[in-house]
């Protein structure tokens, strides 16, 4: 009964790993990670753990730091990209706001938890898709200090692009010779990773006195 769905995302696995073994796949994951951090509707993770299987199999002919570069980069633009998105439209936002307490509150809690969690934040969202979108738009509106959001973004962009493809490329090794099982044991790996990292930092964050207050960078 499972058998024709499992063998139709069987093949979809294929390809994706056919095309992790061609050189312009560099610049399928700077795009990919761009456009995931602005609009969290595209795959980057997988796209990372695509090229980190296809070194790990021996089938790529670029470097695992270089796909790790690609993917900080194309996150790290994106971000920005979101970030001033978000400046751009502060002032129609705020206004709007003002006219529905309910976001006006939304907003003021959306602050708040940049403000108090800081610069480890933006690394942990980056972490949680969706989250690292609304967390970046948030900076903007909110108008956090460019300058320090942006080393923020670089330090989360460059331990998530290495997380993503070095964990694919671990985990896919022992498997140099099935392809398929590569990449589900090393996306199953860094599903069940993502989600004890988000339960630590709820956990953290039920536990952080509340008026501890410091700016992102702080």
């Amino acid at each position: 009964m499972f058998a024709g769905p499992f063998s139709f995302i069987g093949q979809i696995t294929e390809r994706l790993n056919d095309w992790a073994s061609n050189h312009w796949f560099l610049a399928v994951i700077v795009v990919i990670a761009f456009v995931d951090a602005v609009i969290p509707i595209v795959p980057s993770e997988t796209a990372l753990i695509l090229a980190g299987i296809a070194v790990s199999t021996d089938r790529a002919p670029y470097h695992l730091l270089t796909a790790m570069a690609c993917g900080a980069a194309g996150a790290f633009l994106g971000d920005n990209t979101a970030y001033l998105i978000g400046r751009r439209f502060a002032g129609a936002v705020e206004r709007f706001a003002a006219r529905r307490p309910s976001v006006a509150g939304k907003l003021r809690w959306a602050e708040s938890q940049i403000v108090r969690r800081g610069g480890p934040l933006l690394i942990t969202a980056r972490f949680v898709p969706g989250g690292r979108t609304a967390l970046t738009l948030a900076s903007g509106i909110t108008r956090q200090r460019h300058l320090r959001f942006a080393a923020w973004v670089l330090v989360a962009a460059v331990i998530w692009a290495a997380f993503s493809a070095g964990l694919a490329y671990l985990v896919g090794r022992p498997f140099k010779d099935h392809h398929a099982a590569a990449f589900w044991m090393a996306f199953g790996t860094a599903i069940t990773i993502n989600v004890i990292i988000e339960l630590v930092r709820h956990r953290r964050a039920a536990n952080r006195p509340a008026g501890e207050v410091g700016e992102i960078g702080a």
